[in-house]
């Protein structure tokens, strides 16, 4: 399973990235992909909150149906940059065995010296 739900991210992205430019009146994706990215970022925020309102409502079922939507839409927006799910898994790996509180400092000195 844990092979599958890569492929399965790989498949999303892949539907996305087709329907990109598509009839924003019959596709969703096209729809969002055509608008500016601040609508985007607007959708994302509202699945977080509406994950973390499933959270504290204890519905495990409808926490899961929301952390989908937010997964969704964030692929929407790594397409929007040219980025995929091999993007974020490869960060991922990078990060595999580091501390996280060592990952939070070295990103904030890294920002104050003024890397990306």
């Amino acid at each position: 399973m844990k092979n599958g739900i890569y492929e399965t991210l790989e498949r999303l992205a892949a539907v996305i990235e087709q329907r990109r430019g598509g009839n924003a009146e019959t596709s969703y994706v096209a729809r969002l992909l055509a608008e500016s990215e601040d609508a985007v970022l607007k959708k994302i925020g509202e699945e977080a909150t509406e994950a973390i309102l499933a959270a504290k409502s204890g519905d495990r079922l409808h926490l899961v149906r929301e952390t989908a939507d937010l997964w969704f839409h964030c692929l929407i927006l790594l397409a929007r940059f040219g980025l995929g799910p091999q993007d974020v898994v490869a960060e991922l790996h990078r990060r595999e065995g580091i501390s996280g509180i060592d990952e939070k400092a070295a990103r904030k000195r890294r920002h104050r010296e003024g890397e990306a």
